[in-house]
């Protein structure tokens, strides 16, 4: 199978019971996203496969196979931040760090969901993009966990990640 990941392009042989996560961590040595639960319920292994956010240690490596997979280190481009990733930074929204790069992953996923004008559970207006009130971004992060809480600063880095 193929894997591009983070730029990168790995051909793999892999059983088919192997997850994404495994995949990434075991197999190739890419540590950004994590084993928390290995459920699916925390969200620390949150990547982007094609631009959607998926939790990878629910998702099969060969559900993958050709995916463009981008972890919170593939985000960044010629050295800097992606800019939600820096206003992680400005805002301290971490503690432990252990859930950051699922947080972050899930937070750009979540702003292109947003843009596209893709409703969550809370959007009021159906026809519009929804606007990204605290509500709204606390509806659509809420599958990534921080055991820290550390959500008022996630929740202040997002929205200052989603303003223009």
């Amino acid at each position: 199978m193929t894997l591009h990941v983070d730029g990168r392009t790995h051909e793999l042989t892999l059983d088919n019971r192997v997850t994404l996560l495994d995949a990434l961590r075991e197999h190739l040595g890419v540590t950004a996203p994590k084993k928390g639960c290995d459920h699916g319920q925390c969200g620390s292994c949150t990547v982007l496969a094609d631009g959607r956010r998926v939790t990878s240690c629910l998702t099969f490596a060969v559900a993958a196979n050709g995916a463009h997979v981008t972890t919170a280190a593939g985000l960044g481009a010629d050295g800097d931040l992606h800019p939600v990733a820096q206003a992680f930074q400005d805002e301290d929204a971490f503690q432990c760090g252990y859930c950051t790069p699922g947080q972050i992953c899930s937070a750009v996923g979540m702003l292109d969901e947003a843009k596209s004008g893709a409703p969550s559970f809370v959007t009021e207006d159906l026809d519009g993009a929804p606007e990204l009130t605290a509500d709204e971004i606390r509806e659509r992060m809420s599958g990534n966990l921080c055991r820290c809480a550390a959500y008022p600063n996630i929740l202040a880095a997002i929205a200052k990640a989603a303003r223009p």
